[in-house]
């Protein structure tokens, strides 16, 4: 049974996601600061956390760096749920290292189909020791490690699975529905957004070599085996 952190400062949305997720059968530990959750984590690391971006004592932005800044939760999958809807909210949550987020209100469904989704790749992920490498850009998936250059790249979990499925689709266009299937498990009819604002933070940690991500417009994206050089 998945252990699933909630960290929601509003009682009514706390309540709402702690019964959807029990009766789904996950175990679940509810938290309305930053300090205490701070606290449980020393004792036991979830297998997911849904953290509100607007708490009392702390922002979950914040939140979310120090966890990605913690070996021990580093990786472990995190999805911001906010009242937030504009792109630069967004794009900050996902920069700072969140996995997936979900805007208020929102379906009770989709959001356990999101968690579901997330869990199935965190935990089912194919392993390969195959290091892949297309241009600048290195993925060594048996250490969960990407480089471009000589210098270490440190993405969230989404980002690098992201980055893998274009590095094993190199040369290929790939539809944005074709990559939320691919990386997010799933699809929903106008949530294709979250994947261009994937690719957005994605291009800028790749720093240069992010140019080899290319917008096929009207369609999706490709990944060029080589760094374009500008004219």
């Amino acid at each position: 049974m998945s252990l699933i952190y909630i960290v929601e400062d509003d009682a009514s949305i706390r309540e709402v996601e702690a019964l959807a997720l029990k009766n789904s059968n996950y175990e679940i530990r509810t938290f309305d600061r930053a300090g205490i959750f701070f606290e449980a984590l020393e004792y036991k690391v979830p297998d997911l956390i849904l953290l509100d971006i607007m708490l009392p004592d702390e922002d979950g932005y914040t939140i979310v760096r120090k966890l990605r800044q913690n070996p021990q939760t580093k990786y472990v999958p995190l999805i911001m749920v906010t009242a937030k809807t504009s792109e630069i909210d967004m794009l900050k949550g996902l920069d700072n290292g969140a996995d997936d987020y979900m805007k208020k209100p929102f379906s009770v469904l989709e959001l356990l189909s999101r968690i579901k989704a997330l869990l199935r790749r965190s935990t089912h992920a194919p392993v390969s020791s195959a290091v892949l490498t297309v241009g600048s850009v290195a993925l060594d998936h048996s250490r969960h490690l990407v480089t471009v250059g000589d210098s270490q790249i440190d993405l969230t979990y989404k980002e690098y699975e992201l980055l893998r499925y274009l590095m094993h689709n190199a040369g290929l266009v790939r539809s944005r529905e074709s990559i939320m299937e691919a990386v997010w498990g799933t699809y929903y009819q106008g949530e294709t957004r979250t994947v261009d604002m994937h690719i957005k933070t994605l291009r800028k940690k790749l720093g240069t070599a992010g140019s080899q991500i290319e917008t096929v417009r009207g369609i999706g994206y490709i990944l060029q085996p080589e760094v374009k050089e500008e004219a």
